[in-house]
């Protein structure tokens, strides 16, 4: 008995179908769902989703947003959500470069808290979609 996923961004429905797992990160860690899990509505963090339909697994780079998990749906609303094929590395490469060079020039400037935090939450999307996407090209899913 499978269970159904939705993954919806503002912008998209991104995912649709019929899957036997699902892995996402939640704010507290890791959330696996399977079929006739309990109903949990919970925050997501920027971090890998990953699914199974059979023998197939799919990733996806996530940055934040929601999920609801009743005992036959899982229903993600992420605030950004990109497949492994979508992401382009060369991009993900410049905007974690990027990122790296403006939180090495706050150091040494005296920026807010705020500024800092936004940079290191694109370091860490920059990241995530690198990872993503290198795993994709190897043909490896952890």
């Amino acid at each position: 008995m499978p269970i159904h996923l939705d993954i919806v961004t503002i912008e998209r429905v991104i995912v649709s179908e019929d899957v036997d797992y699902v892995s996402a990160p939640g704010i507290d860690g890791v959330i696996g769902i399977l079929p006739r899990h309990e109903p949990l509505l919970t925050a997501l963090s920027i971090g890998e989703l990953h699914y199974r339909k059979g023998s197939e697994e799919s990733s996806f780079a996530i940055g934040g947003g929601f999920m609801e998990v009743r005992p036959d749906k899982v229903t993600v609303l992420a605030d950004v959500a990109e497949s492994a094929d979508e992401i382009d590395e060369s991009r993900a490469e410049a905007a974690r470069k990027r990122a790296q060079e403006l939180m090495a020039q706050k150091v040494s400037t005296d920026s807010s808290a705020a500024q800092a935090a936004l940079l290191e939450q694109t370091m860490r999307r920059a990241e995530l979609r690198l990872k993503v996407a290198r795993r994709r090209r190897s043909g490896t899913q952890e």
